[in-house]
Parts: structure tokens; sequence; C-alpha cells
């Protein structure tokens, strides 16, 4: 049995996981003039770097708004902020 290792190292699993969001084409947006825009912005993460019920609350939240929107013919997309 493989070990686990005690810190999670990203560049072992990420970039697989990356090149297969670009194939399966999870970065790129439907265009469809029939259907009404809707869209939240993801806030930058918190400054300390410490999660806590309030990130779990307002994740849920968004979540729930987006996909209340799509079955009301609306293209329900949630959008990363950029933090720079």
């Amino acid at each position: 049995m493989s070990e686990i290792a005690k810190a999670y190292e990203p560049k072992e699993v990420e970039q697989r996981w990356y090149a297969n969001w670009l194939e399966a084409g999870c970065f790129k947006a439907e265009v469809d003039s029939a259907k009404e825009p809707y869209s939240i912005m993801i806030p930058p993460p918190n400054v300390t770097g410490m999660l806590h019920m309030g990130h779990v609350l307002d994740n849920t939240l968004q979540d729930i708004f987006v996909r209340r929107a799509r079955p009301r013919a609306s293209r329900g997309r949630q959008l990363a902020s950029d933090a720079r």
C-alpha cells in the first residue's frame, strides 16, 4: 500500500486536472442571446488564509443563487474574482 503524503503537493495533482478541465471546455462560456445572463463574482480569499463558517455560508448561498437561476432560462455562472 502506498503511503499518503504529509503535505499536499499541488504540482503533482493540479497539472493533470487542469489539462482535463481545459480539454473538457470547463472554462468556456456558451453564447446564447436568447437567455438572460446571470453571474456572481466569487470574492478573493481571506487575507489571513483562515477559512471559517462565513466562507461556507457565502459559498453555499452563491451556489443556491446560481442553481436557482439556471432553470429560469438564465445562463448562470460563478466567476472567480482576480485577487491580484
